[in-house]
């Protein structure tokens, strides 16, 4: 079963909340989503980031309004993500560094160390005013993401038989009124590595597009040309934005979005239902029929099997390479021919 990629393995990848709205930021593709309610997937909307607000290794957001875009040892605190408004940087205080996760909420900063099994209850990041450590509950300490909101915290758990959730408490060192939520299905996609998900996981595989024999007891040349489709299957992915309301710069055209998730899934390792390739080279406009060339020899008895490498997710293909391999028999191909991923 696939899973979501955690924060420790997704840059640029995290939740922040204010009061009234929810963010997931996706720095990796250069945009955020914003919602009103994760759980019934309300006011679902895509934004592009500033790219003066690219590249966090953190994003959390204050009762305020105000969104805080960790760096190294300093953070930028702007009023808005996709205009860069009222941009100031500080430094973090030497206690304030290094944290695994960072939030705010109940008018504090909350820094999460993992390993360690605590938190830091901070003022301000900046002088480390009024710090406390807690224990972190041992329910919530494998979340995989962390943010809150003026009242509450949450943080995404490890998914299970019960699909992708995230959980609800007014106390991380107590957790005694915790409440389980599950992400609406419009909003998983938007996850990393949530495509395979929805859709299933990816796959990788030659598939036969032509066999052509040769019967008789001499060589006889195949000069032909045979027809393959490359290219995207554009049609087939756009569902996945059909709730969202995309204000995206210029450079983002319709369904533009979904292609570069789809990239970013493929080069995901299996647990989360990539196939660890690179797709970049690949010819991504939408998926058309084209003619190539062929002129072979096929020996006395013999067949020739032609083969296309596709990607796809779950039972659909996505996209249709380039790459075509000849055998002799009808077993396919062991190559990969599409790059490593780097993630």
């Amino acid at each position: 079963m696939a899973s979501l990629v955690p924060k420790s393995k997704a840059p640029g990848v995290d939740f922040c909340g204010v009061d009234k709205y929810y963010y997931i930021v996706r720095s990796d593709l250069g945009c955020y989503m914003r919602s009103t309610n994760f759980n019934d997937g309300n006011d679902l909307e895509v934004f592009s980031l500033h790219n003066s607000c690219r590249g966090g290794d953190h994003y959390l957001a204050h009762e305020d309004d105000l969104f805080y875009i960790i760096k190294g040892d300093n953070y930028r605190r702007v009023s808005n993500m996709n205009k860069d408004d009222d941009a100031i940087v500080y430094s973090l205080h030497p206690n304030c560094k290094g944290g695994d996760h960072y939030l705010s909420a109940f008018n504090h900063f909350y820094i999460i160390f993992q390993d360690r099994g605590v938190y830091r209850k901070v003022k301000n990041m900046n002088t480390d005013e009024d710090a406390v450590e807690y224990s972190l509950h041992p329910d919530c300490q494998n979340g995989l993401y962390y943010w809150g909101i003026k009242d509450y915290y949450y943080f995404v758990k490890p998914q299970d038989e019960w699909g992708v959730q995230y959980y609800r408490c007014t106390n991380f060192h107590e957790n005694t009124d915790a409440v389980t939520y599950s992400f609406h299905g419009s909003v998983v996609p938007f996850l990393p590595g949530g495509l395979a998900i929805n859709r299933g996981p990816a796959f990788g595989r030659w598939e036969a597009i032509k066999t052509i024999s040769n019967d008789s007891n001499s060589p006889v040349v195949w000069d032909k040309k045979i027809t393959k489709k490359v290219g995207y299957n554009k049609m087939k992915m756009n569902s996945v934005e059909h709730n969202w309301n995309v204000s995206m710069s210029a450079s983002y055209q319709s369904g533009t979005l979904t292609e570069s998730i789809a990239k970013y899934q493929f080069s995901l390792d299996v647990q989360y239902g990539g196939s660890a390739v690179q797709t970049q080279q690949e010819d991504w406009s939408e998926a058309t029929e084209v003619e190539e060339s062929l002129h072979v020899t096929l020996q006395p008895q013999s067949k020739m099997y032609i083969w296309q490498y596709h990607l796809g997710l779950g039972d659909d293909p996505v996209l249709f390479c380039r790459d075509m391999h000849f055998t002799n028999d009808a077993t396919p191909p062991a190559v990969v021919p599409l790059p490593p991923s780097k993630i």
